[in-house]
């Protein structure tokens, strides 16, 4: 017949013939798949060098600074996971179409499946959004004292699904990250603070605002204390005047978190020097009745005695 000469030679049978062909296909097949896993294992390493770029190497050996790199490795992790794996999926599916197998019966159950979960976990998807923000924007990290609505205490653990805030009464609160929409954090740059100091309206302010001045130079004078001032303190004058008391306030600003026994430090050593100078403090007169309706008439009188 005439092209029979094409598909084999003489002495060659019909078998090895086929047999070549297949090992032929075969062969580009595999070729094909390799080149795919080439691929495949080079972009993951493209990937990785580039989300390396994301992580934040601790500046010093604080804790502060330990927690910041951690997070971002984390976030670095979740997210070369993810991408990691839809590279993968990608190269299933061309693989599924080189061997033969149409790969849109399988995409049409990934989108199925994707669309399920979508719906199903459309919070926690939030809820990882939010947390990568909160970790790119170094909002805050393990250790720093924040304010997240209601809430307002020590973060303890920080994950891109929730955070963790221990707050004043000891309690383990757990916010996720979807909810929070503004966080007042207090452990960054300095803190600040307002001693107000309420003294008598009817005696002159120079001798108690000098004896303000003085407990305030003194505070700063002192190295045990005056380490952790940023600035101040600085007396403002007069606050508030009523009846009842002149208001002196007194601002000064700390390091993160220090601003309360300052405070309080400063209280103390502005008592010791009213004491010292005899200024009185702002005393409110307050009368009381005890029994207000026999107060009202008269005193009841004595019950006569029978022998």
């Amino acid at each position: 017949m005439p092209g029979y000469s094409m598909l084999y030679s003489p002495g060659d049978s019909p078998m090895s013939s086929l047999s070549a062909v297949v090992n032929q296909n075969f062969l580009s097949i595999l070729l094909h798949l390799l080149v795919i896993l080439l691929v495949v294992l080079g972009v993951n390493r493209f990937l990785r060098a580039v989300i390396n770029l994301m992580i934040r190497p601790a500046a010093d050996a604080s804790r502060a600074e330990q927690a910041r790199e951690q997070q971002t490795r984390s976030l670095a992790g979740t997210t070369y996971a993810v991408a990691s794996r839809m590279v993968w999926v990608v190269a299933a599916l061309m693989a599924l179409d080189q061997i033969g197998i149409s790969p849109l019966p399988a995409l049409a159950l990934a989108a199925v499946v994707g669309l399920a979960i979508g719906f199903g976990a459309q919070s926690l998807v939030r809820d990882v959004i939010s947390g990568c923000y909160i970790v790119l924007e170094d909002q805050y990290v393990t250790g720093d004292t924040v304010e997240i609505g209601q809430t307002l205490g020590r973060v303890e653990q920080v994950t891109l699904r929730r955070t963790v805030v221990r707050d004043g009464r000891g309690a383990r609160v757990t916010i996720a990250n979807g909810e929070i929409r503004s966080v007042a954090n207090l452990s960054r740059d300095w803190s600040q603070a307002y001693v107000d100091v309420s003294l008598a309206p009817e005696i002159p302010l120079e001798k108690p605002l000098a004896a303000v001045e003085l407990a305030a130079a003194e505070l700063r004078a002192d190295s045990a204390w005056s380490q952790a001032l940023v600035d101040g303190p600085r007396v403002l004058g007069v606050h508030a005047y009523d009846r009842n008391a002149s208001v002196v306030r007194v601002q000064m600003r700390t390091l993160p978190m220090r601003h309360e026994e300052i405070s309080r430090e400063l209280r103390r050593r502005i008592q010791l020097a009213f004491q010292r100078e005899g200024i009185p403090l702002s005393s409110v007169l307050r009368l009381e009745l005890t029994n207000p309706q026999q107060s009202a008439g008269t005193a009841p009188s004595a019950a006569p005695q029978t022998n």
